[in-house]
């Protein structure tokens, strides 16, 4: 399936705070505000916080793996944290074809990240990915 402009998917998901303390582990980031409730309480998050970089590792696994899938190479990932996210919590990542350069076999698409139960958007961004067989 040839892929087009204004192509969407999206993809609910959760991380538990095992995650985090995995993700901790193999990024070296350590920050108690992730891993440490007593400490976390003292902030203005009163909960641990997930590293923004987890968050945004669902465009990997999406754009890698379901969309356009297997093939993909990540070119560009431009992300903003908006929100703080939590372990436990239920996201939706949408990702959608904004450009498609069909020579260069690449397209843009928008990012985001969406907590399911207030709507409010936690990340966005955007990404550039190039992908010969979808594109």
């Amino acid at each position: 399936m040839v892929l087009e402009t204004g192509n969407s998917y999206s993809e609910v998901f959760s991380f538990t705070q095992a995650d985090v303390e995995k993700f901790a582990e193999v990024s070296g980031d350590d920050n108690p505000l992730h891993l440490d409730e007593t400490y976390a309480a003292t902030t203005n998050f009163k909960k641990p916080i997930m590293h923004g970089f987890l968050g945004g590792s669902i465009f990997s696994k999406i754009l890698g793996t379901r969309f356009p899938g297997p093939g993909s190479v990540y070119l560009k990932q431009v992300l903003e944290f908006k929100r703080p996210m939590y372990a436990g919590v239920v996201y939706e990542a949408i990702v959608t074809i904004t450009e498609i350069n069909r020579t260069r076999h690449t397209a843009v698409l928008e990012t985001k990240v969406v907590d399911r139960e207030s709507g409010k958007i936690a990340i966005s961004g955007e990404a550039v990915i190039m992908n010969s067989e979808r594109l």
